[in-house]
């Protein structure tokens, strides 16, 4: 073995141990530069061809085209899209709803064939003015990618699970430009958990991602968000009812799109033509609907629109992307979120500005406060739309009013609606459920690797009484026992050494017969095997399995290289728990 693969094998058992952080600086580092890089190669996919074809080379300025383009532009890209996946990956999942089933169910580990699909079917769906948002996509891909570097770097999986948070803040951080807000979305709605050990290569990805698409695109700002603040605290039970109505909205919003998500007796084929369709009919009316709809967003930040106008933007918004994205057509909500909220939250500013008899804030001021309260109570992530709404504006008084919007909406949500977030309502309608034991996710967090007995004596089942006394003098307070060139238990060597020391010596004129080692009176425990790149609740399922106490570990070559008991692992969660 040459000196590349013992250093990468070093690298990858320190990986196992959650407190590696050089290991982890660079495998974060890794994740936000390959997360970067795909994030800037979907940007392009997306704008460059928009940029040649629309009016005044805007990407989203779907406004401009024909209404008879408009019609036909979704069901061409439905069509193009059934074709696609019908022909190369019709069980092809994606999404973030995806992510959740494969970090639940899978240790995190995501397939290369989903990655691309979601690539080329989210940037038709896109570039063909389906409503919908390119950050889940972004999320699916960034996680996709990172877990895959770390699959083929044969990483433990307590890692994988590591770099899928990293990939998922990455994508948000790039896609947004908003590194803080993407390290805390990858905690809120994909890892649902803060630690310490996670937190520093999650950080790390999301800011090398950022860098990327800043050195490659400029300082790109998604929204143009004038200076905004609360003018009076009398504002404030305006704001917290604010929040409640956008709560209302997004709870109306993760129903339908539920509700059409579960309705699969028509064909994957069938029900894209169906949303194509009734995204073509709806745009020849309102072609605002159509695409991401930054530009909308941004003027209506800007104080542009009626009331009327934004009743109906709000509404047909709200009712077109939860058909498109429950039908199957593969985009992503957290953009619609955005749409949806800044049209509510600036026609009920529009509202309380005419009621109000002394001069309020603007209505821009309350279509952002509408942005972060839909964002939070649709993915119950109220602290990432906070940190969101923070980055975005630059200004520190939006704080306050924002996390009132957003605690209220939140709370609105979840009090009426208890399923979680829309992803996780979602991955419960496909029969799954995200929510682990508090043990199960404390175990996934550490390697087998950090709490094996290294290199254990191994040893035949029968061997002659020479070489058992010199196993019995080994270091070590177990001996794998091998049959027939596999580990089938293992032995107590304090146990061998005495019942050596007890064993008479035998008759000159007669041959020692072998020690039959799974023989002589001693503590044995029974072997299964798992791969050195398993968690610890992988371990503690198998040793459930088989009703075993004992684990050999396998390094990457399929060779014994440690042993992991059931007493060591409860000892590790009570001593560390109660620490």
């Amino acid at each position: 073995m040459g000196m590349n693969s013992l250093g990468l094998n070093h690298f990858r058992l320190r990986l196992g141990d959650t407190n590696a952080l050089p290991q982890w600086l660079l495998i974060g580092l890794l994740s936000g530069l390959l997360t970067g890089l795909i994030m800037l190669a979907f940007h392009y996919a997306i704008t460059w061809p928009l940029q040649q074809t629309l009016a005044d080379a805007n990407p989203e300025n779907f406004e401009a085209l024909a209404p008879w383009l408009r019609l036909l532009l979704p069901i061409l890209g439905s069509l193009l899209i059934g074709i696609l996946l019908w022909r190369f990956a019709p069980s092809a999942k994606v999404g973030i709803v995806h992510v959740l089933e494969r970090l639940s169910y899978h240790q995190g580990r995501m397939p290369l064939s989903n990655l691309v699909v979601q690539f080329f079917t989210a940037s038709i769906s896109l570039l063909s003015g389906h409503s919908g948002g390119r950050e889940g996509p972004a999320v699916h891909m960034g996680a996709a990618a990172s877990s895959l570097l770390g699959q083929q770097l044969r990483l433990p999986n307590n890692s994988l699970r590591t770099l899928v948070g990293c990939g998922t803040a990455a994508a948000i951080a790039a896609a947004f430009n908003t590194p803080i807000a993407g390290i805390i979305f990858a905690m809120e709605v994909v890892m649902l958990e803060y630690t310490v050990a996670g937190f520093i290569p999650v950080m790390i990805a999301a800011i090398t991602a950022t860098l990327v698409l800043q050195l490659a695109l400029g300082k790109h700002i998604v929204f143009d968000v004038p200076a905004l603040h609360i003018q009076t605290l009398q504002e404030v039970p305006f704001i917290i009812l604010l929040g409640i109505a956008v709560g209302l909205l997004a709870i109306l919003f993760s129903k339908l799109m539920v509700s059409i998500s579960r309705w699969q007796k028509p064909s994957l084929f069938i029900r894209l033509q169906i949303a194509g369709v009734a995204t073509g009919v709806t745009a020849l009316f309102l072609p605002e609907i159509m695409g991401i709809g930054y530009d909308t967003v941004n003027q209506i930040l800007s104080g542009q629109g009626t009331l009327g106008f934004l009743l109906i933007l709000a509404t047909v918004k709200l009712l077109i992307t939860a058909i498109a994205i429950g039908l199957g057509v593969p985009m992503g909500l957290i953009g619609p979120t955005l749409f949806i909220g800044a049209a509510a939250g600036a026609a009920i500013g529009t509202l309380g500005i005419a009621a109000a008899g002394t001069p309020v804030s603007e209505v821009g001021f309350y279509a952002m406060l509408g942005m972060g309260a839909m964002m939070a109570a649709t993915l119950q992530a109220p602290l990432a739309a906070l940190l969101a709404m923070l980055e975005l504006t630059l200004n520190a008084n939006i704080i306050f009013p924002g996390a009132l919007a957003i605690i209220s909406a939140t709370l609105t949500h979840r009090y009426c609606f208890r399923h979680g977030s829309v992803f996780q309502a979602m991955l419960l309608s496909r029969g799954l459920d995200w929510r682990r034991a508090p043990l199960a996710r404390f175990l996934e967090q550490t390697s087998v690797f950090a709490l094996m007995l290294k290199n254990p004596p191994l040893s035949p089942r029968y061997i002659e009484a020479s070489q058992a006394q010199k196993l019995a003098t080994t270091e070590g307070e177990w001996i794998i026992l091998l049959h027939e060139g596999q580990p089938k238990a293992c032995l107590a060597r304090a146990d061998l050494l005495l019942y050596l020391q007890q064993l008479p010596t035998p008759a000159e004129d007669k041959p020692a017969k072998p020690i039959d080692l799974m023989a002589i009176p001693a503590q044995r425990q029974d072997l299964a095997k798992i791969s050195i790149q398993a968690s610890l609740q992988e371990a503690l399922v198998t040793l459930n399995q088989h009703n075993f106490d004992a684990l050999c570990v396998l390094n990457h070559e399929g060779a014994p290289t440690g042993l992991l008991l059931r007493n060591t692992i409860n000892h590790h969660y009570m001593h560390t728990k109660s620490g």
